[in-house]
């Protein structure tokens, strides 16, 4: 392969213009090649502004035509499976947006063809990139908390409080806050913790809202409750909502991990007008009658600002540092493997199809051994 990956991008969306494509155009072997939107003149504005030659309405056109290495799919849910597969049928290396489908069984032919396809395969977990988040994860690495107990993971935001329609909150598109917030988070235990054995939940919708263009909706949730089981034993809890009242907090972040050897407590509040530390960790092991801050090293924030808004993320770590899309970019070019990969798209997606089972049923469900 030439040292210049050539990228279609699937999806015209606010996040891909604030994430996706200053990633990939940031990458000195990357060439943004390709766009498309159901939106022409979208998509001709987001191919002026990144300089993209080639813009599509079709993405079977583009696959075929846009004489791709790579792909990036930044679309509604219920549209990651049948792009992937068809990007997969071409040969293409993917990188999906989270959740990598609708259901475990898509999930699971998506990462199927694309091991057997032997390209290279991401679902796009953002926060495995954040520095504190690295750092925590370190941490339990060289065992400060050493064997798991329980761990305690919090994500509040307040973007569905209006009742307006929106596809994340449709059940036709998504899995509700489950799907979109809990995806994130549901990754984030695995990361931590380990696999997940068994899941009992109890998902709630607390907002009204009309459907697309007036019609009647059937809501997916906008707020959840997980209890999880470990495979190692560890018990879990996963809060998560759409509509809670954040104020001037943003997105809230909460993550308590505790085990026989220590605790470690991570905090986070993402805003979009910055300010703030980039998260903070404290921790207490051994014998510690007080909790310290674990200040993150610089070696994972480089020679970024050290903000928590999403603008400074996006603008600095993810533009800088071999994660995110340019890690996908990097990994193509290595002929690496890459985490977070379809398989770990896969074990979330197994945990956001067992919730509404559990929660229907009133039972905890548990999930296919590896």
């Amino acid at each position: 392969m030439s040292d210049q990956i050539r990228v279609g991008i699937v999806g015209t969306s606010g996040y891909a213009d604030f994430s996706h494509l200053p990633g990939v155009k940031s990458h000195p072997h990357a060439q943004l090649v390709a766009i498309c939107g159901r939106n022409r003149d979208r998509a001709d504005e987001m191919a002026a502004k990144y300089e993209i030659p080639q813009v599509f309405t079709d993405y079977r056109e583009m696959i075929a035509k846009g004489g791709l290495d790579a792909l990036v799919v930044v679309t509604p849910d219920d549209l990651h499976y049948p792009i992937t597969m068809a990007a997969l049928d071409a040969g293409l290396h993917v990188l999906c947006e989270k959740p990598l489908a609708l259901k475990a069984s898509q999930a699971k032919e998506m990462l199927q063809k694309a091991e057997d396809a032997g390209v290279v395969h991401m679902t796009f977990f953002t926060y495995r990139w954040v520095p504190h988040y690295r750092y925590l994860q370190q941490l339990i690495r060289e065992g400060y908390v050493g064997r798991s107990f329980h761990c305690s993971i919090r994500y509040v935001a307040g973007h569905g409080r209006r009742g307006q329609y929106r596809w994340r909150f449709d059940r036709s598109h998504c899995n509700g806050a489950l799907g979109d917030l809990g995806s994130h988070m549901i990754d984030l235990a695995r990361w931590l913790v380990g696999d997940v054995a068994r899941v009992s939940a109890h998902l709630g919708v607390y907002v009204e809202r009309p459907g697309a263009e007036g019609q009647p909706l059937d809501p997916a949730n906008d707020a959840a409750t997980l209890l999880l089981e470990f495979e190692n034993g560890a018990q879990g809890i996963i809060q998560l909502s759409a509509v809670a009242h954040t104020a001037d907090r943003g997105q809230e972040q909460h993550i308590v991990l505790h085990g026989q050897g220590g605790t470690l407590e991570a905090d986070q509040a993402f805003t979009f007008a910055g300010g703030g530390s980039g998260g903070v960790i404290h921790g207490a092991r051994g014998d510690s009658q007080r909790f310290e801050m674990l200040p993150v090293p610089d070696a994972l924030w480089g020679d970024v600002e050290r903000s928590n808004s999403f603008s400074a993320l996006f603008s600095g770590v993810f533009l800088k540092q071999s994660v995110a899309d340019r890690q996908f970019i990097d990994a193509i070019l290595d002929d690496q493997p890459v985490a977070p990969s379809f398989y770990d798209g896969l074990k979330a997606q197994e945990v956001i199809e067992a919730a509404p089972q559990s929660h229907a049923q009133g039972v905890w469900v548990a999930l296919a051994a590896p």
